[in-house]
């Protein structure tokens, strides 16, 4: 086996570890049941959002990392982009939020956050850039994807894992719960989220070395 495989299997171990770990204590972030934590933040192609002017709408927001093999996962299998798709159809606004810092892993700049929607064929509203983890912060994300669901009236209704088997393996998609394509049901239907808050799993979220 050559060094380059173990070095990538050893990365991939690596990842998986920091799936398995709690969550740091800053990251509990808001409670689900309260006010959505209002940002302001520009997209990939220049828009800037805002989540105060969204009221009325029901709002996903996802962070991401292409370099993460958790990410890639729901990419690779289509899984992310069908419920960006699905959600769109039903008029929810899907925002995919770029918070890994300068220079760290996953990080892009405007024209490689719209390379890689091409590439990946997704389909979010806008891709968020937050290279100071201001949303990430907010919103207490550890890990990418970490999701979270926020209802018409700007209330946080969901919080936690996109599904409930926390690995990097395609097949498992089809055998989990899809914790937030079911959360989006009950919300559009007027209901209670059944499972509110899951565990969030991933690769540890890119926070900047210093505040700024």
């Amino acid at each position: 086996m050559s060094r380059l495989v173990v070095a990538r299997r050893s990365l991939l171990l690596g990842s998986a570890a920091v799936a398995l770990m709690p969550a740091m204590a800053f990251a509990d972030g808001p409670d689900v049941g309260k006010p959505a934590p209002l940002f302001t933040a520009v997209d990939s192609n220049g828009k800037t959002w805002s989540l105060a002017d969204l009221k009325g709408k029901v709002v996903v927001i996802e962070t991401t990392n292409d370099g993460c093999p958790y990410v890639r996962k729901h990419y690779s299998a289509k899984n992310m982009q069908d419920q960006q798709r699905e959600a769109a159809a039903k008029g929810v606004v899907w925002l995919t939020s770029a918070s890994s810092a300068k220079g760290e892993q996953g990080y892009v700049t405007a024209e490689q956050a719209n390379a890689l929607t091409k590439s990946h064929d997704a389909a979010p509203a806008a891709v968020l850039l937050d290279p100071q983890s201001k949303i990430a912060r907010a919103y207490g994300a550890t890990v990418t994807p970490h999701m979270y669901i926020i209802d018409a009236n700007g209330v946080l209704v969901y919080k936690g894992g996109i599904d409930s088997i926390p690995s990097s393996n395609v097949a498992d998609i089809p055998k989990a719960k899809q914790y937030v394509r079911v959360a989006l049901g009950e919300v559009l239907a007027g209901k209670p989220v059944t499972d509110s808050s899951t565990r969030a799993y991933g690769c540890t979220l890119k926070y900047p070395r210093t505040s700024s």
